[in-house]
């Protein structure tokens, strides 16, 4: 887990969730939540970089 990717994930969520994972569902999830409301977007990037130790 990168602290990089948890910075990222507090101020450019959809730029953490796709270092993570691509362009996966989660990715267009997270670039939904940014549109309707931000926190919760920020709460679903730092869950998609805590838990998927993808890269």
């Amino acid at each position: 887990m990168s602290i990089l990717k948890i910075i990222l994930a507090i101020f450019l969520p959809p730029v953490a969730v796709f270092m993570q994972v691509g362009a996966t569902k989660h990715f267009w999830i997270n670039i939904v939540l940014v549109f309707l409301f931000f926190v919760p977007s920020v709460i679903h990037a730092l869950w998609v970089v805590i838990t998927n130790q993808k890269a």
